[in-house]
């Protein structure tokens, strides 16, 4: 991932908590990245509903308590330096996971609300074929979508989106259309829209992040 914001790296030195299995003794492991205003601690309580006995969990904590200031919907521009930093951290601990042992195929990327929606930015401009890719209230990042920054095929990466059709933040038709750019280049898609229910993570998207994490660990 090359970008000339890359040299200011804005959430460097953050925090990065862990939970769960250790990286050497783990056979598969989940990214998780939280939304605006909250932390790393409160993404890993979600450990606690999708924890399976042979995972690491690992949480990056963004500068702030925010991964990029502005809406995922302004142009790029504006939410950088922060985005290009933000999309490195993730890259850092893929990395990180790759060096313990644990290989891309076993590794899923979640996040909710603003962490979905760089989980879904992240993915979208690799070429690896990850474990698994859960966005909880998100979509692909930028005022309207920019489709060369992205893969030109998933190789059936699995991706699963979750939204409220009456969500504030993430408008239902972003989600939509971010399902459209995964599923028409090659990723298994799963997209569950859930009436009135507001800006939030309901049950049936847990059990199904936790069953996405049981294939990849059991596998």
């Amino acid at each position: 991932m090359t970008d000339p914001n890359e040299s200011v790296h804005i959430h460097t030195k953050q925090p990065v908590l862990a939970v769960g299995k250790s990286l050497d003794q783990a056979r598969a492991a989940v990214v998780m990245l939280h939304g605006r205003g909250s932390n790393a601690r409160d993404m890993l309580r979600l450990v606690q509903d999708i924890e399976h006995p042979d995972c690491a969990f690992v949480a990056p904590q963004a500068a702030g308590y925010s991964w990029y200031p502005h809406r995922f919907i302004e142009p790029i521009a504006r939410n950088e330096p922060h985005l290009s930093s933000a999309l490195r951290i993730i890259n850092e601990q893929v990395e990180r996971l790759v060096e313990s042992g644990i290989p891309v195929s076993r590794i899923i990327i979640m996040g909710f609300s603003q962490g979905a929606c760089l989980a879904l930015e992240f993915a979208a401009r690799q070429a690896m074929r990850f474990g698994g890719i859960a966005g909880l209230s998100g979509g692909l990042i930028g005022q309207t979508l920019d489709f060369s920054r992205y893969a030109p095929n998933y190789q059936g990466l699995p991706v699963f989106l979750g939204c409220s059709d009456v969500d504030d933040h993430i408008p239902k038709a972003r989600v939509e259309e971010s399902s459209k750019v995964f599923s028409e280049r090659g990723a298994q898609v799963t997209t569950r829209i859930y009436p009135r229910m507001g800006h939030t993570i309901n049950e049936d998207e847990i059990v199904f992040v936790r069953a996405m994490i049981s294939a990849v660990a059991n596998s």
